[in-house]
């Protein structure tokens, strides 16, 4: 070998959104002049800078390049001891690569964030939020929930009630709000709470929200039925008072004189029969009665327990398959506020069953791309999204789909000869969407938010054209 190298230091450290350098030194220890082109390699190289990319030494010169590590402050840029290599590799003996490794250590920073989905809720006996927690740092987060109000007017239940998190994912916590007085009449109240995540070490993090408590029954139900039950006492008491007695004013008849009273036990005599028409005919005998004509009894159908003429009867049509409007409409009749459903069309395996809020569509590193997706809203006022084909570029004559509150809009293509999905455009009209993609060899990217009317581009990056295997979204 005709090249000597050496790095200092061999081990160093950096904090994620800062760089450090190291520096590589080298020597031509053999007989001909020779230039050394540099190139990083393994986990780091995205974050790694060479100056000089190039060096040329004469024999037993020496000299030296830099190398600069600069880690984003994101979940990717993993905490502890990452090694990493510079490739070698000589103009004139291109088979005498060298690469020399060294070792950066990457600190660990903690950076969580919490959201109410959504923010406020009605009901009347119980509200049901979902908090998001968030782990944007780059190690493992273990956290407790908990719930607080002003006046302990509330109790919660949050299931689970202790999570973790791994860099780059997300937790949703189911919460479940009860007043602890039922507001039978009346108004609405608006309650403020707050959900707490508690880490060891840190201060409490809040994610404040409202919960509006409705009456059970409207004010005015309550006056007019008391006005009602006062009219019915007050209706008793006077017919109750002033009750009508009825007497008859009839009296016996007196007997006159020579009237025969008949007996009681006196047999009653038949009536008299009617007089002959003539002499010598005999008495007309009264006409019989015609009998009622029978109704004809009902009959049976043949072929034990068909329908009538012989027609068998109609096959139960199979109910349709739910899609995100079905379950959007099911959510926001239990829960108003903004909502969103969505289901994922995956390959080999047809459309999934819908899920809603922040909830997981898709697979996770099972190498099965999502071709379509499904999307209904509430409380936005309406969604539009258009489907991204990275490999193809934005496919001709692909516009926007969009769909109006609780209606179903579809994005890419079930066709078998279609390609899947690589990433999506997506915007509610009324506040904004969120979105987490993962995507093949690349995993989870990141929560990403629209501004409010805004849309925003989630998915591979179009550089690295991979396909689309997992989605969440919330609004």
């Amino acid at each position: 070998m005709s090249l000597w190298t050496s790095l200092e230091p061999a081990s160093a450290t950096v904090d994620p959104g800062n760089s450090t350098t190291v520096r590589l030194r080298l020597r031509n220890t053999g007989d001909i002049v020779d230039e050394y082109r540099f190139e990083p390699v393994g986990d780091l190289a995205p974050w790694t800078t060479v100056e000089p990319q190039a060096l040329r030494l004469y024999p037993g010169t020496t000299g030296t390049v830099e190398l600069t590590f600069a880690p984003p402050r994101t979940p990717d840029a993993t905490a502890g001891p990452n090694p990493y290599a510079v490739r070698i590799t000589p103009t004139e003996h291109r088979e005498a690569v060298t690469v020399p490794e060294g070792n950066l250590t990457i600190t660990p920073f903690t950076e969580v964030r919490a959201e109410l989905v959504p923010p406020t809720v009605k009901g009347r006996f119980r509200g049901r939020p979902r908090l998001a927690v968030d782990n944007l740092g780059n190690t493992k987060v273990t956290a407790s929930l908990s719930g607080s109000d002003s006046g302990d007017r509330l109790s919660y239940d949050l299931r689970p009630g202790n999570v973790q998190i791994e860099p780059g994912r997300a937790a949703f916590v189911k919460a479940t709000l009860r007043p602890r007085q039922i507001i039978w009449f009346g108004s609405k109240q608006e309650q403020p709470y707050s959900l707490a995540v508690r880490r060891s070490g840190a201060e409490p993090m809040q994610a404040n929200g409202t919960y509006v408590q409705r009456g059970f029954l409207p004010g005015w139900l309550a006056t007019t039925f008391g006005l009602l039950l006062a009219l019915t006492i007050a209706f008793v008491m006077i017919w109750v008072t002033y009750q009508p007695r009825v007497q008859t004013a009839a009296s016996e008849k007196p007997q006159e004189a020579g009237e025969i009273v008949p007996s009681p036990s006196a047999p009653i005599s038949s009536p008299p029969t009617a007089p002959d028409d003539g002499p010598g005919d005999p008495p007309k005998k009264p006409a019989p009665k015609k009998p009622a004509p029978e109704r004809p009894a009902p009959e049976k159908p043949e072929g034990g327990g068909g329908g009538g003429n012989g027609e068998e009867p109609e096959k139960e049509k199979k109910p349709a398959k739910p899609t995100a409007a079905t379950a959007v409409r099911k959510v926001a009749a239990l829960s108003e506020g903004r909502h969103i459903c969505y289901r994922a069309y995956v390959a080999g395996s047809g459309w999934q069953k819908p899920v809603c809020d922040g909830a997981k569509a898709g697979t996770e590193g099972k190498d099965k791309p999502i071709k379509a997706l499904n999307f209904a809203v509430s409380g936005t006022k309406g969604i539009a999204a258009a489907g991204a084909y990275v490999v193809e570029g934005w496919k001709k004559g692909e516009k926007w789909s969009s769909a109006v509150d609780g209606k179903d809009m579809f994005i890419g293509s079930t066709k078998k000869a279609d390609s899947p999905l690589q990433g999506f455009t997506i915007q509610v009209f009324d506040g904004s969407v969120c979105q987490n993609a993962y995507v093949k060899d690349k995993h989870w990217l990141g929560r990403i938010c629209t501004k409010d009317g805004q849309w925003k581009y989630g998915g591979s990056p179009m550089e690295q054209k991979l396909r689309l295997e997992a989605v969440r979204f919330t609004v």
